[in-house]
């Protein structure tokens, strides 16, 4: 049987010394839903590479990225074109973090720096019929307008859009389901000089002390993928 092929579009790159010893976004979605659950096909957008059509990969999957939403670069607007493309040919789309606010943004949806400031490590989420999960997250912006046709299916404390979804189209997460207690450590050991002190503090303690369940997760994603009907 022939597998479904999923498309990761990557608008940014983990920190050099990072992605050298733990793998790049790419490879920690493809550990997160496995490698043999899907062929999979990597474009780097941060370089100016997309897909010369939404027909290349059976459903995309959006990573994280350093990048703002809002920001203007070069790739940003070539990507919204693409998200309205496989939207409008009904591909499925999954973004995380960055790529779940791209995702709201091509759509009609806004996206702005959180008077909250950042949000890191483990967090609890929690969704319909009493879904509830803990994953890390690692970010300071925040959806704040919902697309027309995306409905909120997830929130967090101070993250009240933590994820968007309409059936068989786009299922999205604020969170990083893909980053492992290890990884989002060494995360911060690259990048931790961004986070206030006192998030910096306590990061280490709760990366190390709260169970995850990235696989309950990664579950929702494999399903979505592989089957128009899914809802969470």
């Amino acid at each position: 049987m022939t597998k479904t092929t999923i498309g990761i579009l990557q608008p940014g790159h983990a920190p050099t010394n990072l992605a050298h010893e733990r793998g790049d976004y790419d490879q920690c979605f493809r550990t997160l839903l496995g490698e043999d659950a899907f062929t999979y096909i990597v474009y780097d957008v941060e370089a100016g590479e997309l897909p010369a059509s939404t027909a290349e990969a059976d459903g995309w999957l959006i990573t994280g990225s350093r990048h703002g939403a809002y920001e203007d670069h070069p790739w940003r607007d070539p990507l919204e074109d693409f998200i309205r493309s496989a939207y409008a040919g009904g591909r499925p789309l999954v973004g995380i973090c960055f790529g779940h606010q791209i995702i709201a943004r091509a759509l009609g949806g806004d996206v702005v720096r959180a008077d909250g400031g950042w949000i890191a490590g483990p967090q609890t989420y929690e969704g319909p019929g009493g879904m509830r999960f803990a994953v890390n997250a690692w970010h300071r912006d925040q959806v704040t307008k919902v697309p027309e046709d995306l409905e909120v299916f997830l929130k967090g404390e101070g993250c009240p859009v933590a994820g968007l979804f309409q059936q068989g189209r786009v299922l999205t997460f604020q969170p990083h389901p893909e980053f492992s207690p290890d990884y989002t450590a060494a995360l911060l050991a690259e990048r931790g000089s961004a986070l206030p002190q006192p998030l910096q503090a306590e990061l280490p303690a709760r990366i190390r002390d709260i169970p995850l369940d990235q696989e309950q997760v990664a579950n929702m994603i494999r399903t979505f993928l592989s089957d128009a009907d899914y809802r969470p």
